[in-house]
């Protein structure tokens, strides 16, 4: 077994000896820290991941920014492990896709990462200066190879590990929010 996939089949325990009082506190608190964030509020167009039952519970995060009136892309998963950057207009656009994840219609309309001013990233653990490991899939490092702007992620403080493996592939992503603050290359930002 890999050294990544070690470290996730911990993660997942670490993830799974977290209560559903423990998780849903640790959501609230970090959405409402990345709601509150100036990289977010002056977003003009989005991208975030849809939360499954376990994962930092996102629809917070998507009914604002629609809310807002920020355009809102969603990942659709394709061929050869790639995502489509599409967008929604409602939360009622979505059905269970690719693992159940739920996903937008095929036909929904695609941004390119250029178009993008912020985009929040899932993961299965990462370290606090940015350092992430995924669940495997290989989905986000594609999306990284195409885009350059500001990133976020997202992840709960009982999944933070001091070291991260990384490969060449990797990309540190700057800006992490855990439930205790956010953290910009490892340094927790002062609350305003």
């Amino acid at each position: 077994m890999t050294v990544k996939a070690q470290l996730r089949q911990e993660l997942r325990a670490a993830e799974r000896a977290l209560s559903a009082a423990e998780r849903a506190d640790a959501d609230r608190k970090i959405m409402a820290l990345l709601l509150a964030m100036p990289e977010y509020r002056a977003a003009r167009s989005v991208f975030c991941f849809v939360s499954m039952p376990r994962e930092i519970q996102t629809a917070p995060l998507l009914r604002d920014a629609l809310a807002q009136g920020k355009t809102l892309c969603v990942p659709r998963c394709l061929p050869e492990r790639q995502m489509s950057l599409s967008v929604i207009r409602s939360l009622d656009e979505l059905r269970p896709g690719y693992c159940g994840i739920p996903e937008p219609p095929e036909d929904a309309p695609a941004l390119s990462p250029e178009a993008l001013d912020l985009a929040v990233i899932p993961c299965a653990g990462c370290s606090l200066t940015g350092d992430r490991l995924g669940r495997g899939g290989g989905y986000y490092d594609r999306f990284f190879a195409r885009y350059n702007g500001v990133s976020v992620l997202l992840c709960r403080s009982a999944l933070t590990r001091a070291d991260i493996p990384m490969e060449a592939h990797d990309r540190r992503v700057p800006l992490v929010v855990t439930e205790h603050g956010v953290y910009e290359n490892g340094v927790l930002r002062p609350y305003h």
